[in-house]
């Protein structure tokens, strides 16, 4: 499970990090940097996730040895990492372009109108207000993100199903077995989103706090 947790905690990160790059370039008033976002969310969202672990973990190995002779091998923790953060980037970008979206374009306005450039605007004032908006998303994403890791068993990541797996060829409990798997990974999603519950009623609190100030 700590594993599990891990690999899901590295791709959040990086995934974040992908999720804004694109999704700021999906908000941008300039087309070249839509087309590319779009052409990211696409082709990652429209790849199954087992295809993109063996791509990842064999074939760019494989094709960066076989025409640039780089003796590029990749452990299945960093294959896995690369594997999630681009799928998870990919819908990250979309809560991000979708967060922003959902602020009042006066915002911007108001902004640029004191003096401020595009990006100081977004930072200081859109992104903001609209973190608060994405949080309970961001949350179940990591949920998410959390049960795609199983799919990882694939590469030999050792994982929660993958350990599950060996355990199983030794001992042929398999009922067992999974059912310790289902209650584990249960309890940690169960936490998760008492998690996002909780921050979504925060976060209602805040607005309403806020329009009563106003």
């Amino acid at each position: 499970m700590g594993q599990t947790l891990l690999l899901a905690l590295l791709s959040l990160f990086f995934g974040c990090i992908l999720g804004v790059i694109f999704g700021l370039m999906s908000v941008v008033k300039n087309k070249i940097c839509n087309s590319i976002a779009l052409i990211y969310v696409n082709l990652i969202r429209g790849v199954p996730m087992i295809v993109l672990a063996f791509f990842v973990y064999i074939g760019v190995p494989y094709a960066l040895n076989q025409f640039f002779g780089m003796g590029v091998t990749l452990t299945a923790l960093t294959a896995g990492t690369i594997c999630l953060a681009l799928n998870c980037g990919a819908y990250m970008s979309e809560i991000i372009r979708a967060g922003i979206q959902s602020i009042d374009p006066g915002q911007m306005e108001a902004a640029r109108s004191l003096g401020l450039t595009y990006w100081r605007s977004m930072y200081r004032v859109v992104l903001p207000q609209a973190i608060k908006n994405m949080v309970p998303s961001i949350v179940n994403q990591f949920i998410i993100t959390l049960k795609d890791t199983s799919i990882l068993s694939v590469i030999g990541f050792p994982e929660l199903v993958n350990k599950a797996q060996n355990v199983i060829a030794i001992t042929f409990k398999s009922f067992q077995v999974w059912s310790i798997v289902a209650v584990m990974y249960l309890i940690v999603i169960l936490i998760l989103q008492r998690i996002a519950k909780i921050l979504e009623r925060r976060l209602n609190y805040d607005r309403r706090a806020e329009k009563n100030g106003k």
